[in-house]
């Protein structure tokens, strides 16, 4: 009996186990992120050279997209098409995480791109509540941009 137990006890972990692992796998994911942008030039050589994402084709070859790969699964399409370039909060951003971040922000002063702590007050990196560092920055059209050494 004891057997009978254990074999269907193993059998209820690996199905459901299995069907746990299926739920998380489809479940929503990052895909890409779309940026509307005014200048089009300007705002690829932004993420291309300040940011350091690496370009990839992209499907519309309309000279008004630019594609950049930003993780295994995920991208940045930038738009070529805002009529004016507006303020954004830095409560509304999105983050990258990079290996070293002493070794970005040097590379941020190399390029002279502003950042920052949340206060925009100090070069010193934010500490989270968590121990990451982060630094915030802008884009050309002013989106916040928090970039941070997170080890996930």
């Amino acid at each position: 009996m004891i057997k009978i137990t254990i074999v269907f006890g193993l059998f209820l972990l690996l199905t459901f186990g299995g069907i746990i692992r299926a739920f998380a796998q489809d479940g929503p994911r990052a895909d890409h992120i779309a940026l509307y942008v005014k200048d089009l030039n300007k705002s690829a050589d932004f993420y291309r050279n300040v940011m350091q994402l690496k370009e990839i084709p992209e499907p519309f070859h309309d000279g008004k997209h630019v594609w950049f790969r930003t993780g295994q699964h995920s991208q940045l399409h930038v738009i070529q098409g805002a009529a004016e370039v507006n303020a954004h909060d830095i409560n509304t951003h999105y983050a990258y995480s990079v290996s070293n971040l002493e070794s970005f922000t040097k590379h941020l002063d190399q390029m002279h791109v502003k950042y920052g702590n949340w206060k925009q007050d100090s070069q010193t990196p934010q500490l989270r509540p968590d121990g990451v560092k982060q630094v915030y920055l802008q884009d050309p059209d002013n989106f916040w941009i928090e970039v941070n050494d997170d080890k996930f």
